[in-house]
């Protein structure tokens, strides 16, 4: 088992052994590409379930357990749909998944799970229930049970089927969080943020002094662009009509039935929509090393009134493997509320906290692994071609 007095987030041989005990476990067998640095792939069942609203399952005094059926006698379903063969999820409904993984987890550790990187550049938004919990994406220590997945197409109808993964599993246990202190030490022996030089140019780490901390490593974002040309690409704005995506086609779609390029403007700014969605990227490249994983806050209040991603974990090892170019820009999945929002170029604009991990990985983030964004700029998911 797992060594108990160690604090961290649990690396990939930890998870593949955790899957041999069957702590975590599936009647479909568990599949080695599922299991990440840092995470496990959570597969879609076989129903799907349009709901009237999102619920949460809180525990009470007449109930010990979560089930399907409680939804149909709180007249939550509208109607139910088989997935062995894929079925269409419409954009603005409320769907609920079970998933194949269900977990027994030890006392001493503990779950959180949030979208995998595809899933948050199609703005679909999703997060995992569990049975008889307060929270979402939270499966508490010692818990025992299935996992439900609460599934919002937000800009595009999509197409899933059994099988697929649209989230992921981490496991921990003790108080991983790197301090702020502890960022700045890293931060002096591998550097964690480096400006984003265009080819050619010496892409330098972030100087001790440019480094901003606060619960969180502080970036910005780029509405300059790569490109010295006045017509390069600094985001993407989801088209508000458009066809389906089926989440099973890689590099398939047409970006252009779907997306809309926005290009710089003389004074590197930009006016965010309500309730748009946008696709943009950091001023920075990120670096995790091996001995760590990254997340973004989800929100930050003192950035503004958006939120600026649904899928932010970062692998041990992303933005680390390229010997010839240190870290890797940050897509943004950002979709803003309330009233309109100016940004403008290197605007400090999200926040990455550092997480230790109970062991270095025997696998890191790469193209070993077939990760699908271990060398991304501005990328838009895997689904389009270019």
């Amino acid at each position: 088992m797992v060594d108990a007095k160690k604090t961290g987030i649990l690396s990939f041989q930890h998870l593949r052994a955790l899957v041999r005990q069957k702590v975590i476990r599936a009647d479909v067998p568990i599949t080695s590409r599922q299991i990440q640095p840092a995470s496990l792939d959570l597969r879609l069942g076989t129903k799907a379930y349009r709901l009237l609203s999102s619920f949460l399952p809180e525990p009470s005094d007449q109930q010990s357990q979560f089930t399907i059926e409680d939804l149909y006698r709180s007249d939550m379903v509208m109607y139910d749909m088989d997935l062995t063969n894929g079925a269409i999820l419409e954009k603005g409904h409320v769907y609920l998944v079970p998933l194949m993984e269900r977990v027994k987890l030890p006392k001493d550790i503990r779950g959180r799970t949030n979208p995998k990187s595809s899933t948050g550049r199609l703005d679909i938004f999703t997060r995992v229930v569990t049975d008889l919990h307060m929270g979402f994406d939270e499966i508490r220590s010692g818990y025992e049970g299935p996992l439900f997945l609460e599934i919002v197409p937000r800009s595009f109808t999509i197409r899933v089927q059994a099988g697929l993964a649209l989230n992921q599993l981490r496991l921990m246990s003790g108080k991983p969080m790197v301090s702020d202190s502890g960022l700045r030490a890293v931060h002096r022996k591998t550097p964690l943020l480096y400006h984003n030089g265009d080819s050619g140019k010496t892409d330098l780490a972030v100087s001790a002094k440019e480094l901003r901390v606060n619960n969180g490593l502080f970036l910005s974002v780029d509405l300059q662009g790569s490109s010295d040309h006045s017509e390069s690409i600094v985001g993407y704005r989801a088209k508000k009509n458009s066809h389906v995506i089926d989440l099973s086609l890689v590099g398939h779609y047409a970006a252009s039935d779907f997306w809309e390029p926005l290009k710089r403007n003389a004074t590197a700014t930009m006016l965010l929509e309500p309730e748009e969605f946008y696709i943009l990227a950091s001023k920075e490249r990120i670096q995790v090393p091996p001995s760590y994983s990254s997340e973004m806050v989800a929100y930050e209040a003192a950035c503004g009134e958006l939120r600026t991603h649904y899928a932010g974990f970062f692998d041990p090892g992303f933005g680390y493997a390229n010997s010839s170019r240190k870290g890797t820009q940050v897509v943004l999945e950002v979709r803003p509320h309330d009233v309109p929002f100016r940004i403008h170029d290197g605007q400090t604009f999200f926040k990455v906290v550092y997480e230790k991990m109970r062991d270095i990985p025997t696998q890191l983030y790469g193209s070993a692994l077939g990760s699908s964004y271990y060398q991304q700029g501005l990328t838009l998911s895997k689904h389009f071609k270019w």
